[in-house]
């Protein structure tokens, strides 16, 4: 059997905005401050549970508004093995807690309260809550982590580093 498509009732096809190039391809330009960020990067994460470590990334990511991150953490997250449902909460963990563990929760609280310094300081309870969920060569590495991400997340945001074109696992 054989099924006519009528022009009439083809579905329309869909206009997206255009994507907008890059401000500055800022690693070209700055080669070895790209590979000393890409060192203390390699660095930062070891020894860290990969899953938890891109939960981490992408949090600070929706946090800063950084596209690129968001799309380059969240399929590393899931090629990690991250579930869609856990990385879609993660803009609502608070209001989610169920979805995680009490170790990636602290790790959560710990993201965002480096990443905004509301107080201009991270609270003790926040520092306390992490330092029971980490042994202190872990929380180092945790902190670490944050503050990578954090300034990843400055380079992308500042040059308007477009999302979409990331493969898993292309930048490790």
């Amino acid at each position: 059997m054989t099924t006519h498509t009528d022009e009439t009732t083809a579905p329309e096809s869909v206009e997206y905005a255009p994507e907008q190039p890059a401000r500055l391809e800022w690693a070209t330009h700055a080669p070895e401050v790209y590979k000393a960020m890409v060192r203390l990067d390699v660095a930062a994460r070891r020894g860290l549970d990969p899953k938890l470590l891109e939960l981490v990334k992408i949090r600070a990511s929706q946090i800063n508004g950084c596209a690129f991150c968001l799309d380059m953490h969240s399929k590393d997250a899931l090629a990690a093995g991250e579930s869609v449902e856990r990385i879609i909460q993660l803009g609502a963990w608070a209001e989610s807690r169920h979805f995680y563990t009490a170790k990636e929760l602290a790790a959560l609280e710990l993201t965002e309260a480096v990443t905004v310094l509301t107080h201009g300081f991270v609270p003790d309870e926040v520092y306390d809550n992490a330092a029971k969920h980490f042994e202190e060569a872990e929380l180092a590495q945790v902190i670490a982590a944050i503050t990578v991400i954090n300034a990843w997340n400055r380079f992308g945001v500042t040059c308007r580093m477009a999302p979409g074109h990331y493969e898993p696992g292309q930048h490790k």
